[in-house]
């Protein structure tokens, strides 16, 4: 007697087969495994802080201009706080694997609507460092090319040429980007220990002085924009939890690589500016950072160490911020592969490569979003007349405090929505000396953000256009709305896409098994 039982099985083999397709393609959207050990993803992430860059950019800038001359102890301050924050951070890294990162913590913590804010200041904070990098990228390029080989070319010339290099790494194996990096860091930091070396055995007119590390020396009316800068120096140490899905091990990798990585940069950081400070002398630094700028160190080194290691340390202050550029590019291409993946932006961003399984259209589409970034500030070039650096410092300095201030309010964010995360899932009680360092922290981060914020006229060195004060800081209030207008947006229209944000690879497949089913309900 008939009974319909061939076609029901056929229609379920179909649908396994439906099913095991959607699952494959939901693994085309996943980022390849296995792709990166510790050592690899340490050198990724410390690369970002770019320590040459912070030694012969930040420490000048905060000596000279905001005359913090305790300026090592901003370092290890702003370490043990972020050392605190990673207490929550690294903990939650074992139980969400998402290369979202902050977003898809704060999504889980807080709530979609508040990871899609997220989102958005994310993408907006990373591309604002990674722009500001090739702005001075291309300006020190353009000179040492006019110095040594009298070369006229513009610093744009230069910094397009890094953003196609860039681009062109972006879509590799990450592993292949990993062994680049840790090279470029490795000759990077023995450069500066060198000169840690050279300028405390041979100090400065006030000999080897202990006075930087007084905190008499804090007394400013620029600390918020000071430690605005030395926060900057620290981007960076959050990224290992992005690349959480192409690590063996998420759940440990991350958390160690995590806790390494803000461990090292405060005390190098910190040893390498109480260098400088003992090699020009503590009552003379802030004069001589105010006169040289970022060409303190280069001179400080000159002095004692000769002008063939000058050179090349001009040369490791270049490799040292195209390893940062491209950390900050790896890192905001897999925020958009995340983000298109869960519906929060168009889902052909979420494709990967199918040769390196790189997220190659997200790093496609920063390529193209630095490119227009970079061309903007060209066009500038000749205004105002007769001062063709001023395009340039813009883009360092604007761009520079936009990303700073996004990624500290997105820290402190990060920092409530681990709380929240673990006090619904009931395990307040056994996290508690995590979650009060965690809290400690955020509350630590989101004063240095309102601090960072009053003094934001500082940061500009008292740049003359009209309302830029406020301007600056308000595209990151901008991006917070827009990301909360999406969000909104797409609870009302999408709930399901809604309910998604901050699940990762499973939001995808997720998604393509509701449109079977759906295809299955009509068909």
């Amino acid at each position: 007697m008939p009974t319909g039982r061939t076609t029901d099985i056929r229609t379920y083999k179909g649908q396994s087969t439906a099913r095991s397709r959607a699952h494959g393609h939901g693994q085309r959207r996943r980022l390849r495994a296995g792709r990166i050990g510790t050592p690899g993803l340490l050198v990724s992430v410390v690369a970002a802080s770019a320590p040459l860059m912070s030694t012969a950019g930040v420490m000048p800038a905060t000596y000279g201009t905001m005359g913090v001359t305790a300026q090592p102890l901003l370092f290890a301050g702003l370490g043990l706080v972020l050392l605190l924050f990673t207490t929550g951070y690294a903990e939650m890294s074992r139980h969400v694997h998402n290369a979202g990162a902050f977003y898809a913590y704060i999504a889980r913590g807080l709530g979609g609507t508040a990871g899609a804010a997220a989102s958005v200041v994310a993408l907006v904070s990373y591309s604002a460092l990674q722009f500001a990098i090739y702005g001075i990228f291309g300006y020190e390029l353009s000179g040492l090319l006019g110095q040594h080989l009298g070369a006229t070319v513009p610093w744009w010339l230069p910094a397009l040429g890094a953003v196609a290099a860039v681009g062109a790494l972006g879509w590799l194996k990450i592993d292949l980007s990993a062994r680049l990096l840790g090279v470029l860091l490795l000759a990077e930091c023995a450069m500066l220990l060198a000169f840690v070396v050279a300028g405390t055995g041979s100090p400065g007119p006030d000999g080897l002085s202990f006075q930087a590390l007084s905190p008499a020396g804090l007394h400013s009316t620029a600390l918020g924009a000071a430690l605005g800068l030395t926060m900057a120096s620290f981007v960076g140490f959050e990224q290992a939890a992005v690349y959480a899905e192409e690590t063996s091990r998420p759940h440990v990798t991350v958390a160690r690589v995590t806790l390494l990585a803000v461990t090292f940069v405060g005390c190098f950081l910190a040893l390498a500016c109480w260098a400088v400070s003992v090699a020009a002398g503590p009552s003379r630094v802030v004069a001589a950072a105010r006169d040289l700028g970022p060409g303190l160190l280069f001179t400080l080194a000159e002095d004692r160490l000769g002008t063939g290691f000058t050179t090349a340390l001009h040369v490791f202050y270049l490799t040292g911020m195209f390893a940062a550029l491209l950390s900050f590019h790896n890192v905001v291409a897999r925020y958009a592969f995340a983000m298109g993946r869960e519906g929060l932006l168009p889902a052909a961003v979420s494709r990967t490569s199918r040769t390196s399984g790189a997220p190659a259209h997200g790093s496609l589409l920063q390529s193209a979003v630095s490119l227009a970034a970079v061309a903007v500030f060209a066009l500038t070039d000749d205004r105002p007349g007769g001062d063709p650096t001023t395009p340039v410092q813009r883009l360092f300095a604007w761009m520079g405090a936009i990303g700073a201030l996004g990624v500290i309010l997105l820290m402190a964010a990060t920092a409530a929505a681990v709380i929240a995360f673990f006090v619904r899932r009931g395990a307040a009680r056994a996290l508690a000396p995590r979650l009060a360092a965690t809290a400690v922290a955020g509350t630590a981060l989101l004063a240095v953000a309102v601090r960072t914020v009053g003094d934001f006229p500082a940061l500009l060195d008292d740049d003359p256009v009209p309302g830029l004060r406020w301007a600056l800081p308000g595209a990151i209030g901008a991006a917070v709305a827009a990301g909360l207008a999406h969000g909104l947006l797409l609870k009302a229209r999408r709930p399901e896409v809604h309910a998604r944000i901050g699940l990762g690879n499973e939001a995808f497949q997720l998604d393509q098994l509701d449109r079977l089913d759906r295809l299955e309900r009509n068909g």
